[in-house]
């Protein structure tokens, strides 16, 4: 039987070393799976969040461009609605000229019931010629006067800090005919209409009117100097019956009035017993008179302390000038004075370009809560 033979010292270190590299190995190899296996979370999880960014990239540009499209669509829509006015606006010279040398006979035929031997489409392009010169007329006597070569400053107001948004008011004058009241109804934005009282060549503004929930009354008043004087335009000169029969006129057209502007009045506000007249009879008929400050003399604050009535007048002319990225300019001022008083008031005319102006600036008015004149 052959004897065991012994483990001797330098086996045994064999085998140690063995499990030793043995292990080393494994602790090697774990190692590098759980290195690999974050390096590549590491990098997986830097893939994601570059994903998810360039993800809500593509969201931003996405909104950014569907709200561009929505702008677009918007002034595009004002365009249409604005079709008669741009027609006025922008008709070239020549055109305008051939317009107003339609002589006599071909304004009366177009009156006549046209023969069977006439071509329809003569006469209704003769019709459309007459139309558009008869709008022409209408249009460009709607402009506001202003007496001062430099615009009026209004009265001085106190700085207001407050924690709700700014209110700012934007009135449209001179509004008489349907393009008007569809241009700024396509603005989709609450701007206050106010109407020229119905005349001749606008006969039927009070009617417009009463189609909506709000508006004001544009009332023509004296001026210093006029380019063409509204019909039944109260004179510096008028007795306190007639001024107040006036009145009760308009209010039996606009039933529902309650704010009453001046047109033009650069004479008539800066009088004061003509004001003074005017105020009693507006606090009678409970008319809150809002003063559209064509002139720096006007006497309307001086009337409202007396008879115990809150002062409301214009802080800004937004088209003084027709020039459109004057206008633009003219809303950044307007929205700066109500951030800094707390509310302002500012006054335009339905001219296509302070449409367009106002359509572009929507995003301006985040800044402050447009509302309507009796929100202020």
């Amino acid at each position: 039987m052959s004897k065991r033979r012994k483990a001797t010292p330098k086996n045994h270190s064999n085998i140690l070393t063995y499990i030793a590299w043995g292990l080393a190995s494994i602790v090697l190899v774990m190692g590098s799976i759980a290195v690999g296996y974050y390096i590549g979370y590491d990098a997986a999880k830097k893939d994601l969040v570059k994903k998810e960014q360039a993800k809500e990239q593509k969201k931003v540009l996405v909104t950014k461009k569907l709200e561009e499209a929505t702008v677009k669509k918007d002034e595009l829509n004002v365009s249409d609605r604005l079709k008669e006015v741009l027609k006025k606006e922008s008709m070239p010279a020549q055109e305008k000229k051939e317009i107003e040398e339609i002589k006599p006979v071909e304004k009366a035929k177009i009156t006549e019931k046209p023969k069977v031997t006439e071509k329809p489409k003569v006469v209704e392009k003769a019709k459309a010629v007459e139309e558009t010169k008869e709008a022409i007329a209408e249009y460009e006597d709607a402009s506001h006067e202003v007496e001062d070569a430099v615009l009026p400053k209004p009265p001085k107001r106190e700085i207001v800090k407050t924690s709700t948004k700014p209110k700012l008011a934007i009135i449209i004058d001179d509004v008489s005919v349907q393009s008007h009241v569809s241009a700024i109804k396509g603005l989709n934005l609450p701007i206050t209409m106010s109407f020229l009282p119905p005349s001749k060549i606008r006969p039927n503004s009070h009617n417009l009117a009463a189609k909506e929930s709000f508006y004001m009354v544009h009332l023509p008043m004296e001026a210093m100097n006029f380019t063409r004087e509204e019909p039944f335009t109260l004179k510096t000169d008028d007795s306190e019956k007639t001024i107040s029969q006036r009145i009760v006129e308009l209010k039996k057209l606009f039933p529902r009035v309650d704010y009453i502007n001046n047109h033009t009045g650069s004479k008539f506000t800066a009088n004061e017993s003509a004001m003074n007249k005017l105020i009693s009879t507006l606090k009678s008929q409970n008319i809150t008179f809002v003063d559209s400050r064509t002139t720096a003399n006007s006497q309307a604050p001086k009337m409202a302390k007396k008879y115990g009535v809150n002062y409301i007048g214009r802080d800004v002319f937004l088209d003084h000038h027709m020039d459109k990225s004057y206008i633009i300019t003219q809303i950044k001022k307007a929205i700066e004075v109500a951030k800094l008083h707390g509310s302002a008031i500012a006054i335009g005319h339905p001219h296509a370009n302070t449409i367009a102006a106002i359509s572009e600036s929507k995003r301006l008015f985040c800044d402050v809560e447009l509302v309507l004149i009796d929100r202020l």
